[in-house]
């Protein structure tokens, strides 16, 4: 993905990416890191140890090995959707969030840009849905594999035609798709939760087409880091739950 931004980007950087990318990166060792001690045996090994304790309900069905495969990619996926909604609903989960956000660019390392704390909280979320759901360690691994895969994609700063984007995101989230997430309009922000597959937004009233401003003409980011600072210095970044008022970001909090 960071090969097909260069050669064809969809829109022009604001940032200088040697800059940005020192900052998205290190959060992605710091994040690995702290995963690592956390949770060493990540989602797969809690699906491993609900099929050996029999928890979960697809541990009391005995359906089709497929057919619970499935179900498990797209429980797991409406449970991400969820999730992403709850951390834009909750003010004290968006103080967390919004260090995603305040990246001033979007291109793949954006998305594996999070707040250690939302890491963790997100990783006890999965723990507590494999073991109520009990899929196949499988499933897991392969539910992991496609979500940091689309994270990568639907976050790249990439062009893609717009007949093709239009037939695309009928199936996957796509980076015009999701774009429109990371905009500073508070609207903007608060649709397209999806990370994986586009239905649940279409389903639940959360899908926007495009940003009014067009792609090429939107800004990226929130209103309350506009300093290069806040998008590319690892102490910065960290930082950024703890400072600054919330806005009206939170979908609670929007004006009406």
């Amino acid at each position: 993905m960071a090969i097909w931004e260069v050669i064809t980007p969809r829109r022009a950087l604001t940032q200088p990416k040697a800059d940005r990318w020192v900052g998205n990166l290190g959060i992605v060792v710091l994040n690995t890191a702290v995963l690592r001690v956390i949770f060493p045996t990540a989602a797969a090994g809690a699906a491993a140890f609900a099929q050996a304790q029999g928890w979960g309900v697809l541990n009391l069905v005995s359906w089709p090995s497929w057919v619970e495969f499935l179900l498990a990619l797209l429980v797991l996926d409406f449970v991400i959707y969820l999730q992403h909604v709850m951390f834009h609903a909750i003010p004290m989960f968006w103080r967390l969030h919004r260090m995603h956000h305040a990246d001033l660019d979007f291109d793949v390392t954006t998305g594996n840009r999070f707040h250690p704390i939302e890491i963790v909280l997100s990783m006890v979320i999965k723990f507590g849905i494999v073991l109520a759901l009990g899929p196949a360690v499988m499933a897991v691994i392969v539910f992991e594999i496609v979500l940091n895969a689309s994270a990568m994609f639907n976050h790249s700063n990439v062009h893609i035609p717009t007949a093709l984007d239009r037939w695309l995101r009928l199936v996957i989230v796509t980076p015009d798709m999701h774009r429109v997430h990371h905009s500073i309009r508070c609207n903007e922000t608060n649709s397209n939760f999806g990370f994986n597959l586009p239905w649940w937004d279409r389903l639940l009233g959360t899908y926007l087409p495009q940003p009014r401003d067009g792609h090429t003409g939107m800004t990226v980011g929130i209103d309350r880091f506009r300093d290069a600072a806040w998008s590319s210095s690892l102490p910065a970044m960290l930082r950024i739950p703890f400072v600054r008022e919330m806005g009206d970001y939170p979908i609670n909090r929007r004006p009406m």
